[in-house]
C-alpha cells in the first residue's frame, strides 16, 4: 500500500511543478508518413515533411529548390560531379536545362566524355559491382580481358571512348585549332554544338544531351578540370600536334559577371570535388552571395573536406548570406535528385 504521507508529498510536487522556460523548443511533433497507391512524388515529398532525420532534409531541398525556380529574379548555378552521366541521370539535367531552370552548369570532363559518347551513338549497360564466382580482381581482370570498362555496376564498352575520340579530333578541336587560345567554356560549347549536330545527321535515337542542351539554349557549361578527364586528354593530345591552346583563366570573368549581376542566386550542388567548389568560391569576389543552397552529397563533413562540407560551414566563408535558405541532403545522388527535381517541377506545375 502506498503511505498516505507519499501521496501527500506527490500531490505537493505535481503542485509546484513548473514548465521549464524554453527557448529551442517548439511543439512541432512528428508525425507518421502515409503512403497509398497512386500516390505522387510531390505527395511523398509532402509525407516526408511529417518525419525526420533524412526525409525531413529531402522535404526541405524540395520546398528550397521550388522556392529558387520561382523566383524569377534568380540566377541558378548547378554543379554536377560524380558518374551522373554513366547512372542515368543525363536526361534529368539536359531538360533543367531546356526548360530555363539553369544559368550556368559547372561540372566534370567525365560527366562530358559520357554525354558525348550517348550523344554520338554509344550506351552505358547495367552490369555488376561483384561477380558471384570470381573475386573481386579476378572479376575486373575478365573485365578488362573483354576490353569493358566498369563503373560501380555500370559498364561501357571501350570502343565507345575510340568513336568519342575520333568525334573530337574530326568535328570539335580542328575549329578551335584556328583561333590564338580558347576558354575552356568555348571547348564544352564546341562540343555541345558538335554532339547537336552529329545526332541529328546520324539520326541517333538517344537525346542529344547535356552538352548540347547548354548550347542550344545557350547556357555556358564550366568545366574547371577538364585534364581530369578523357575529353581533357584528348585535348592535351591534339594541342601537341596543333595550335589548339586552352586558357584555364578565361572563364573566371564571365562566371563572376554572372554572379555579381545576378538579383538573387541559387545553387544545385549534386556531388562535390571541384565542380562544388567552384560553383561556390565564385561568391568570394562580388558583394553578395547565395540567397538559396540545396546540396546533395554522401560525404561527411567531419574529415573537413570540401565534398562534405554542410553548406551552414560554407555561410561562414560569405559564400551564403546569412538569412539564406539551405540544406544538405545526405544520401545518394542518383536517388534524391530525380525526386527533389521531380516534386519541385510538381509544386511548379509543370
Amino acid at each position: 500500500m502506498t503511505d498516505s504521507h507519499d501521496s501527500d508529498a506527490e500531490a505537493d510536487a505535481a503542485d509546484e511543478y513548473e514548465e521549464p522556460e524554453r527557448t529551442t523548443f517548439d511543439h512541432d511533433p512528428v508525425d507518421h508518413s502515409h503512403v497509398w497507391a497512386g500516390m505522387s512524388v510531390g505527395d511523398l515529398a509532402d509525407q516526408y515533411g511529417h518525419a525526420g532525420i533524412g526525409a525531413a532534409g529531402v522535404h526541405e531541398a524540395v520546398d528550397i529548390y521550388t522556392e529558387m525556380l520561382a523566383d524569377d529574379d534568380c540566377t541558378v548555378f548547378m554543379s554536377l560531379a560524380g558518374a551522373m552521366v554513366p547512372t542515368g541521370m543525363r536526361r534529368i539535367v539536359s531538360d533543367l536545362i531546356r526548360d530555363g531552370h539553369v544559368d550556368a552548369l559547372i561540372t566534370t570532363g567525365a560527366n562530358l566524355t559520357h554525354d558525348a559518347i550517348e550523344a554520338i551513338g554509344g550506351k552505358h549497360h547495367h552490369g555488376e559491382h561483384e561477380h558471384p564466382d570470381l573475386d573481386d580482381r579476378e572479376f575486373d581482370e575478365q573485365l578488362r580481358d573483354e576490353q569493358v570498362d566498369r563503373i560501380y555496376n555500370v559498364y561501357l564498352p571501350q570502343e565507345h571512348f575510340s568513336l568519342f575520340e575520333a568525334h573530337l579530333r574530326d568535328n570539335v578541336f580542328p575549329p578551335l585549332a584556328d583561333q590564338e587560345s580558347v576558354s575552356i567554356a568555348e571547348l564544352c560549347a564546341e562540343l555541345g554544338k558538335a554532339n547537336s549536330e552529329r545526332n541529328d545527321e546520324e539520326g541517333i535515337d538517344e537525346d542529344a544531351g547535356i552538352a548540347a542542351a547548354a548550347y542550344e539554349n545557350d547556357v555556358p557549361i564550366y568545366c574547371p578540370a577538364v585534364q581530369d578527364s578523357v575529353f581533357g586528354l584528348q585535348a592535351w593530345m591534339y594541342s601537341q600536334i596543333s595550335d589548339l591552346t586552352l586558357d584555364a583563366l578565361a572563364d573566371m570573368t564571365p562566371l563572376t559577371d554572372l554572379a555579381y549581376e545576378a538579383d538573387t542566386a541559387g545553387c544545385l550542388l549534386v556531388g562535390g570535388g571541384v565542380p562544388k567548389n567552384f560553383t561556390l568560391q565564385t561568391m568570394l569576389v562580388t558583394p553578395g552571395a547565395y540567397d538559396y543552397g540545396v546540396q546533395i552529397t554522401m560525404d561527411s563533413p567531419s574529415t573537413g573536406g570540401l565534398s562534405g562540407a554542410t553548406l551552414d560551414e560554407a555561410r561562414s566563408w560569405g559564400k551564403l548570406t546569412k538569412e539564406a535558405r539551405n540544406v544538405t541532403v545526405l544520401g545518394d545522388a542518383t536517388v534524391h535528385l530525380p525526386l527533389i527535381v521531380a516534386a519541385a517541377r510538381e509544386q511548379l506545375g509543370e
